[in-house]
């Protein structure tokens, strides 16, 4: 169970992290971070990172996909999280 977590705590922190950097380089009209990377992460577990992100940053906002898409997978993701905690916890204990 600790290694569900740390990769959903280490996925969330890239999610996040990669937010400010394409935010960054939008700032500086350089080559940007794609938008499939920024889906892969949110969709492997970082939804909650980018989501975040999104709002500390505001990156992507006006983006209508992102703005509701990740928060969506931001909740599955929650859901999925704390379904195998728990019934992990029920079966092996």
């Amino acid at each position: 169970m600790e290694v569900l977590l740390v990769a959903f705590l280490i996925m969330n922190f890239i999610g996040f992290a990669i937010m400010g950097i394409d935010k960054q380089k939008a700032k500086k009209n350089q080559y940007r971070i794609s938008e499939n990377t920024l889906w892969m992460t949110a969709l492997f577990g970082g939804a909650i990172g980018t989501t975040v992100g999104m709002k500390f940053f505001r990156h992507k906002t006006k983006h209508t996909s992102f703005k509701w898409g990740f928060p969506f997978l931001g909740i599955i993701e929650l859901l999925i999280f704390f379904y195998l905690l728990f019934d992990a916890k029920a079966v092996f204990a």
